[in-house]
């Protein structure tokens, strides 16, 4: 069982990451939206497990992106941000109800999955383009980057956990 469960997340890191690199870091959609898929490895990490090997972990997810698509650590310094304020996050969401053992987010309405896959993007991309660009006077540029790729990142990440969810029938 356990061995089943290390393997099951290193499949998907490893998927993940081949995906982001080779397919959507080669996409423009509208000349400058790149999504960000390898979002969902942290969204699906379990909740119990671990928080310093999950922020390890994270940090080679986006050292892992950043390797390959030549952005000096910027998908690295996002990751591990999300995945620092992770617990807070769901918090929020979930609210006391995460903090039980028996707490899945496969029992959580689909409302409070959306919110809160939908903050880990908003604040991963804040980071990431506030980094990026590393200026105030382009806040509005920030925000424009944040909100359109967020935007495409959240549509293809739900698409994705459809795609490889377990059916409940």
């Amino acid at each position: 069982m356990i061995s089943n469960y290390y393997f099951l997340n290193i499949i998907r890191f490893t998927l993940l990451v081949l995906v982001q690199v080779l397919v959507f870091n080669r996409l423009n959609f509208f000349g400058y939206i790149n999504p960000m898929v390898y979002i969902l490895f942290l969204y699906w990490y379990p909740i119990k497990e671990n928080r310093s090997a999950f922020i390890a972990l994270s940090f080679l997810l986006g050292l892992s992106i950043d390797f390959f698509s030549d952005t000096l650590a910027l998908n690295a310094a996002s990751t591990v941000t999300i995945a620092y304020v992770r617990p807070t996050i769901m918090r929020f969401v979930f609210g006391v109800n995460f903090e039980f053992q028996s707490f899945k987010l496969s029992s959580t309405t689909k409302a409070q999955q959306i919110t809160f896959l939908a903050l880990l993007i908003i604040v991963h991309h804040l980071v990431f383009f506030s980094l990026e660009i590393f200026s105030l006077e382009n806040f509005l540029l920030v925000l424009k980057k944040t909100v359109s790729i967020g935007l495409a990142t959240l549509i293809l990440c739900l698409l994705f956990g459809s795609l490889f969810s377990a059916s409940k029938e």
